[in-house]
């Protein structure tokens, strides 16, 4: 696909999340190691800065033994767009649009079973 003003990207990679079952003990690492600062979102979630923009990415509460594997966060400007794209292209859906303060986002996963996450403000 071209990136051209009748063809523009329909999402953007703009936030990673990662899972820790600990996460006062993840956010003293990813301090010591990496110098990255954060923000506690309520003790569930702590959104990071690693240097590069305010919010780089997130760090969820996950039990040990749950997939913690790394969600790649897309942004879209247009959130009913993307999900018609993404099914129409052969992607799934991961259960209903999630809303949180400052916006909502969704879950699906492409055809080799990743999965991913877009979200949009509102």
């Amino acid at each position: 696909m071209n990136d051209t003003p009748e063809n523009p990207p329909v999402a953007r990679v703009d936030y990673m999340e990662f899972a820790a079952p600990d996460l006062p003990k993840i956010r003293a690492f990813y301090e010591a190691a990496l110098g990255w600062t954060f923000t506690d979102w309520g003790g569930q979630y702590l959104s990071f800065h690693d240097g590069s923009r305010a919010e780089a990415g997130g760090i969820r509460t996950q039990e040990t033994g749950e997939d913690a594997r790394p969600l790649p966060v897309l942004y879209t400007d247009d959130i009913e767009h993307a999900k018609t794209r993404i099914q129409d292209a052969g992607g799934v859906l991961l259960g209903p649009d999630v809303e949180f303060p400052g916006g909502k986002r969704f879950h699906f996963r492409d055809p080799a079973g990743t999965e991913l996450a877009v979200w949009t403000k509102g």
